[in-house]
Parts: structure tokens; sequence; C-alpha cells
């Protein structure tokens, strides 16, 4: 018998396998293609996102492959810019910068390979969930005419999920009529006439367009009600839709698509031993660019718990908190989404105009230039119900180990920590719950006890959280938010 069955080798249930692996979860991972996705559809992910990526023991490999835009500017029908995020300027204290762009086949391929590190993480291709049987202790999953069993399955198999339909769970919410037209492909240097991550809000085809990694370049484009969007695919006219942005005959194609976005979620994210995942629990409109990093969040939240009841640390009261902690703050994410999106598709001539006009003087006041130029709508990490510190994520900064400037996170390992100037060699010996590492903080030159794990807050960032919290220490849950 398995411990878990993930459903789905994209890239949430792919990292969702490395979550569980890296913390002795013995795992199927079934996928239905018998080969990795070879377009790129996700694009984008955030600083949280990267994080996470952390904590499988992949960052490194991920960032690599990724671009991270100077800016994202919002620009009107003339191309003049309206409103501006200054990424380069924009630090939430996580270790990383908010927007980085990859290649999703690069993506996957990377996090596939984690999962050779793991021995008691199998993966099994050209496979597909035909049906769950749930039992008072395990879970029997039917992949096509073989059955297995595992203490829990999680289905990450996207807005189609197979795993949703066999628990009897439906979705609710809105879907948007307007389809767009989404173009990846792959540019010659110096063939890019627009290198900056630009919303074109142009009220007679609203349009995103950005660089991404390895040469790579996205555009999607809003079809208008009158065209038909087998038309739309056609080389001529991809052609005349990219030409503004990139040299078309320096530009090869990879995908072209015509999709529609939805606001979607799922009525409930559990039943009993079944949980869903990413796509599979809820979809989001794309122009905060949350879709995957909302999964990712929810392999974060999820996968941990799985591993603290399967060791016996807690009962199954704690995979409660799943559903409860994450769907707020997809909610809010999702909400956010569709403002920003009313912003971008205004679709006639005076409201784009009313619209221009109203950020241009509103920016006039300082806090709300700040607010746009620094990415300040965007909803932060934190759990309902809780008074700060708690519940909000703790920073990452760079700190110093024995003179090696790693970031905090390598330091405090999978598990819970205790990290703080108050922790002294007594405290692991006082202390009663499932913490598995005990950090010291300590500002550079301090002398370090040999018998207790101390980093030396470099730049001063933890030593300036812990007084305005009024704390000397705390206490992080594996997902790095702090628990009390």
């Amino acid at each position: 018998m398995y411990d878990a069955v993930v459903i789905g080798c994209g890239p949430v249930g792919a990292l969702t396998a490395n979550l569980l692996g890296a913390r002795g979860v013995r795992t199927l991972v079934v996928e239905r293609s018998t080969a990795p996705h070879g377009q790129s559809r996700a694009f984008s992910c955030d600083d949280e996102a990267l994080r996470i990526y952390q904590q499988a023991g992949l960052r490194r490999e991920v960032e690599r492959d990724t671009h991270q835009p100077r800016r994202a500017e919002y620009v009107n029908a003339r191309g003049r810019v309206f409103a501006e995020i200054a990424l380069d300027e924009v630090d939430f204290g996580l270790g990383a910068g908010p927007l980085h762009l990859f290649d999703q086949p690069r993506l996957e391929a990377t996090l596939r390979r984690g999962l050779d590190r793991f021995p008691h993480v199998t993966l099994r291709t050209g496979v597909e969930l035909t049906g769950l049987t749930q039992h008072a202790d395990h879970v029997t999953a039917t992949l096509h005419d073989t059955r297995v069993e595992a203490r829990y399955v999680l289905g990450a198999d996207g807005a189609r999920s197979t795993t949703r339909a066999a628990a009897g769970i439906t979705l609710t919410g809105a879907s948007y009529a307007e389809p767009w037209l989404a173009i990846s492909g792959v540019v010659e240097p110096g063939a890019v006439r627009v290198d900056a991550t630009r919303f074109v809000c142009d009220w007679r085809r609203p349009a995103f367009v950005s660089p991404g990694a390895f040469g790579t370049y996205r555009m999607e484009f809003m079809l208008r009600d009158d065209e038909d969007p087998a038309d739309m695919t056609r080389p001529d006219t991809i052609r005349r839709l990219i030409t503004p942005y990139v040299d078309p005959d320096r530009f090869t194609t990879t995908r072209s698509a015509v999709y529609t976005f939805h606001h979607l979620i799922a009525d409930r994210w559990r039943d009993r031993r079944v949980f869903l995942l990413g796509d599979a629990a809820h979809q989001m409109p794309p122009f905060l660019g949350q879709g995957l990093c909302s999964g990712l969040r929810d392999a974060a939240n999820l996968t941990w718990r799985i591993a603290q009841v399967l060791r016996g640390d807690a009962d199954d009261a704690l995979l409660d908190g799943y559903e409860a902690e994450r769907r707020p703050h997809t909610e809010a994410m999702a909400t956010t989404s569709v403002r920003l999106g009313r912003v971008f598709l205004v679709r006639n001539r005076f409201g784009a105009a009313v619209r221009d006009t109203a950020l241009r003087l509103a920016q006039t006041a300082p806090w709300v230039r700040r607010a746009i130029r620094h990415f300040e709508f965007k909803p932060r990490p934190a759990l309902p119900g809780h008074h700060a510190p708690v519940g909000t994520m703790f920073p990452q900064p760079s700190v110093a180990v024995a003179g090696t400037r790693v970031p905090l996170d390598d330091v405090l390992g999978a598990e819970y920590a205790v990290i703080g100037p108050g922790v002294d060699a007594s405290t692991a010996l006082d202390w009663r719950g499932p913490v598995a590492r005990f950090v010291r903080v300590a500002r550079p030159g301090t002398p370090a006890p040999a018998d207790i794990t101390t980093v030396e807050d470099v730049d001063g960032t933890l030593t300036a959280w812990f007084a305005e919290h009024g704390r000397d220490l705390v206490v992080l849950r594996p997902d790095r938010f702090v628990a009390s």
C-alpha cells in the first residue's frame, strides 16, 4: 500500500510528489500522458512559489531557468504608460523577486528529475484514473484495469479533473465568454520590439506581451465578437497580431491556442481521504498570474499535514486545516484578479479614456503611486483567524552560518522549527511538540554556542522583525508560516 497516490504530473502534481518525497512519504504519481507536456501553458510564478520549490530542494534548478522582468507596465491604445509596477524595487521579504517567467517544458523536466532522488516515489505515465473507492483507512484507486491502494489520493489533474469527478465534487462560479488567443514562441536576438512585460489596455483589443526565459516570447490577444477562433490561429493572422511586438520573420511559433478563462472553485477540496489541488480545486482569471502559484501553495499547505498524520504526530483533524486555510487566500487572489481584469478589459473608447485619466490622477497621490509601483495590491500570504505575527509568513533573508551566506530556509530544514534571539541550549530541553530544529538568531560578531545552530542576521532583517512583534522566539510550521 502506498501512503499517497498523486493523480497528475503537471507542475502542481510533480511539485506535490517532490514535497512528499522529501518528507519520506511513499508515493505513486500517475499521469495519463506518456510524455511531458511539450508546450508552454503556465508562464509565471512569484517569490512565494520559489520558496516552495526551495522546500522541495529544487529552487536553484528552477530559478536558473527563469527570466526576471524589471517592470510590468500598463499602456493605453496609443502605447502610453498609465501605470507601472517596478518589479526590481519590490521585495516582500521571501528571498526572491516578485515575478519569474519560465518555460513550462523545462520546468516540468526539472520537477520530474527531482523525483529520481527518492527511491520511495514512483512515476507511472500513460496511466489514467478511472475510479475511486473509499474505505475507513485507505482508498482504492482504479487505474485502467489495475487497482492500487493508498492512505490518501491527491488529485492534481487539472481543470477537467477525473479525481474531482470520481469523488462526486462539483464546481461553482463563472466562465467568461471572452475568448483569448495565446501565442508562444522563440524570438531571435535583436528581433524583440517590446522588451517589457506589458498589459496592452487597448479597448479595441486588450493584449498581454512579455519576453520570457531562453529567448521565448509570450503574447495573448482578446478576440472580438465577430472573429472566428479557427481563423485567429492562421499564420497570416498571427503574423499581423505579433508584428508590433516582435519581428515576425525572426519569430518561430511553438504554440497558438484559443482559450477562455474561468473563475471556478470546487464546493469542497476534501472528500474523506481524497484531496484536490490546483486547477482541480480552483480556476481563476490570469490577470494576476496566480493560477499555478495557487496550486503550488496548495501543495505546500497539504503535504506537510499528510506527512505529520502518517507519522502519527497529529490526528486526522489536522487535514481539515488545508481547505480552511487555502480557500480564503485563493478566493482573495481570484477576486483581485477579476478586479484587475476590469481595468484591463474596458471595451469602449469612452470607458478606456475615463480609466486612463482616473488612474493618472489617482497616482498624483504618493500612497496610490507607491501602492501600484510596489505591487501592494497583491494579497499577502496570511492564514485566516489569526493575529500577527501568528498566521503570517516568516521572512527569509540571507543569513551567515559559520561564515557562509545561505538562505534562511536552508538552515531551518523541512519540518517545524523554533527560531529567535531567545533560543538557547535549554530551549530544546524544555520544549514539548513536534519540533525538528532550534535556531538562534544573533547579530554579526556575536559568539555562537557550540551546541546550538546559530545564524548571523547579516542585514538586520530578523532582528527588526522580532523587535517589531515583541517576540524573542517563534514556532514556524514546515510551510514557514508562524504557528505561535
